[in-house]
């Protein structure tokens, strides 16, 4: 944001699954910033009044917003829920995830279709409602948030894999859509992170992830924030389509 911008004039972002984790660690760095942060939740109401407490005490303003973003219907009036109270939408990064670690004959349709549906579906609705108003007022910015699953695999996360693969796709192809029209779609592509949803994993073995990370340690949340909002700044606006890994070297494997 612009110095000279007040308040009444700051821009704002709709971070999806932005009141834990990686989401939080963003709408955090974005709050502190100045921008106006929609914060969209699935669950866990604890968390987001803890994010609400801990921003506004900082000066930060935050809203937190209630959705399943597994529902097209859910994404689509989260989006007018965010232009309602905000007045305008800049920003949108597609954060909301959902991981089950399961063996290929164990997993169901119903693990299939919620795995898909909030890691891949909700990524393009959520973007198809944005693309209305940011461009109309010629201006956005779309991050999604993929993972290091789709390009080296996982036995027990296929569904998840799948999902994640198909951001990559689904990134380029919009950001062709919309390169006219002043909004860039760009993809973030996390390793290992120190998250709730990372130690709740029931087959990963966390020393055999770390051997396989060149720098020899997991992620911190702030440093994948600081991916994501390099792709938001108004400098980044020659970037689009780009695929930006940080997964402290874990890809290129060996």
């Amino acid at each position: 944001m612009s110095p000279a911008q007040s308040v009444a004039d700051a821009r704002v972002a709709l971070v999806t699954g932005g009141t834990r984790g990686l989401g939080r660690a963003v709408s955090e760095r974005l709050a502190t910033s100045g921008i106006r942060v929609a914060a969209a939740f699935a669950n866990d109401v604890d968390a987001a009044e803890a994010l609400c407490a801990d921003c506004r005490a900082g000066g930060g303003i935050v809203t937190v917003h209630h959705a399943d973003v597994a529902d097209p219907g859910a994404c689509r009036r989260l989006v007018g829920e965010v232009l309602a109270r905000h007045g305008r939408l800049d920003y949108l990064v597609n954060n909301a995830g959902t991981v089950i670690e399961r063996r290929y004959a164990e997993v169901t349709a119903e693990n299939w279709d919620r795995q898909v549906a909030v890691n891949l579906s909700a990524a393009f609705f959520l973007t198809q409602a944005a693309l209305e108003p940011m461009s109309a007022q010629r201006f956005g910015r779309v991050v999604n948030i993929g993972s290091v699953t789709a390009s080296m695999g996982s036995p027990v996360q296929i569904p998840y894999g799948a999902a994640k693969a198909g951001l990559v796709g689904l990134t380029r192809s919009v950001a062709r859509a919309v390169a006219r029209k002043g909004v860039t779609v760009n993809c973030v592509i996390p390793g290992s992170f120190d998250t709730d949803l990372a130690t709740a994993l029931t087959y990963t073995d966390r020393d055999a992830v770390t051997s396989m990370i060149p720098m020899g340690r997991w992620g911190r949340p702030e440093e994948l924030a600081h991916a994501v909002c390099f792709l938001l700044d108004d400098l980044a606006s020659y970037i689009t389509g780009a695929i930006v890994t940080v997964d402290g070297g874990m890809s290129m494997g060996g």
